[in-house]
């Protein structure tokens, strides 16, 4: 059964992590992503663990469900090859900055002459309209400047999260976008042209609960807030469990768990907005209380009273949990020439047309002739392209296979 995104066609002309990964999910709810690469490939290709070149760990975690076509775009073949597929594509992603799409005349006006009912989308570090405006940047920039960072220094110097959650994030903003514009242009017949900029995403995406007191003007104090900066797992008598009581009543549920009924009138604790205000002295009742039992005691115990808590795992153990293997988030399948792979499932399950894995991260330039012979190129001229290096598909052996791959 095909996904709902079957027969929208996505040429993904991104790299790294926050255009792959955005792609990705467009091509697990069924999309037909073909994934433009320069001669020498995606740089993550060759980033960590492989067991045969340009087949890497985070390539293939990052690269499913897409077809690769590797063209060379500075040429003029390899141009033209790419304003062939344009015009039979739905939704066109690139993540180069502004100056070097312009050099390659792929910017959004000119592209979307060759195809109107083009949704065009822009990712990169800040928006064209500042003057940050064309400056590089990756998840650890953007990490910095957006604040997040600097929430990770309670105490000491600014740190980084130890995941691409910029990249990520903004991945997330990029596919919203796309999907909303081709709901659009099912309206209105109309393309769309799209800037997604990590920068003013990452601020968004952070200010949302760390605005605050600064949501006022004037600001009625710092921004940031507090209940989120100070919370952390507690060490249990044999690991670390985090439990997290939101409301008042969980609270209280909370404060009759651990023996601390009397807090429960404590004018400290006796309203939300009293807990919000004052609740590093909660950290401190519950880093003493949550030590007397066991990680699985407690979590029996929450489990019972309905509160929000649950062990810590490691990432080794999170590919071992048992939640995820009953549902099979999991699956091992063959690639065709990286032996067998953990892939992880999408985690969205539509009834009627499922996401899920279809087609194995590809090799470099696998699938450049079936895709160019899709767009309604002759095989002499595919041939021609290949030989000047304009094109590269690692199957092409000679001209006489070439009308047959």
């Amino acid at each position: 059964m095909a996904g709902p995104l079957e027969g929208i066609r996505v040429l993904d002309l991104t790299s790294v992590v926050l255009g792959p990964y955005a792609t990705q999910m467009l091509g697990d709810m069924g999309a037909d992503v073909i994934k433009i690469e320069p001669p020498q490939g995606d740089v993550t290709r060759s980033n960590g663990p492989q067991r045969n070149p340009n087949m890497s760990g985070l390539f293939l975690n990052l690269n499913r469900n897409k077809r690769s076509v590797c063209l060379d775009l500075k040429s003029a073949g390899g141009k033209h090859a790419l304003m062939k597929l344009l015009k039979g594509a739905d939704v066109f992603i690139h993540n180069m900055r502004a100056a070097a799409v312009r050099r390659l005349g792929l910017d959004a006006e000119s592209v979307r002459k060759a195809n109107p009912r083009l949704v065009y989308c822009s990712a990169y570090g800040f928006s064209e309209r500042g003057p940050y405006a064309g400056r590089p940047a990756y998840d650890d920039v953007i990490q910095a400047v957006s604040g997040l960072a600097h929430l990770q220094s309670l105490a000491g110097t600014p740190r980084f999260m130890n995941t691409t959650i910029a990249d990520k994030v903004v991945g997330l903003y990029l596919v919203g976008a796309a999907l909303a514009a081709l709901v659009r242009r099912g309206r209105t017949g109309r393309g769309e042209t799209i800037e997604v900029p990590m920068f003013e995403c990452m601020t968004s995406f952070v200010l949302a609960e760390h605005l605050m007191a600064a949501n006022f003007e004037p600001p009625m104090g710092p921004a940031g807030y507090g209940r989120i900066m100070g919370r952390r797992p507690y060490r249990t008598s044999d690991g670390s469990i985090v439990v997290l009581p939101y409301n008042l009543a969980q609270w209280q549920s909370m404060f009759k768990l651990v023996d601390r009924a009397s807090l429960i009138t404590d004018p400290r604790f006796s309203t939300e907005t009293d807990i919000s205000a004052n609740f590093a002295e909660l950290g401190g009742i519950l880093d003493e209380a949550m030590s007397v039992r066991s990680t699985s005691e407690w979590t029996v115990l929450l489990k019972e009273n309905d509160l929000p808590g649950i062990h810590v795992n490691s990432l080794d153990e999170v590919l071992m949990d048992p939640h995820l293997a009953e549902i099979g988030f999991f699956s091992f399948p063959d690639h065709p020439t990286e032996g067998k792979l953990r892939v992880p499932g999408s985690p969205v399950s539509f009834e009627e047309a499922p996401a899920g894995n279809r087609l194995p991260a590809p090799n470099m330039g696998e699938h450049t002739i079936e895709v160019l012979k899709e767009a309604g190129m002759a095989a002499a001229e595919i041939e021609q392209l290949l030989h000047q290096g304009a094109a590269y598909d690692r199957r092409f052996k000679d001209a006489e296979k070439i009308a047959s791959q």
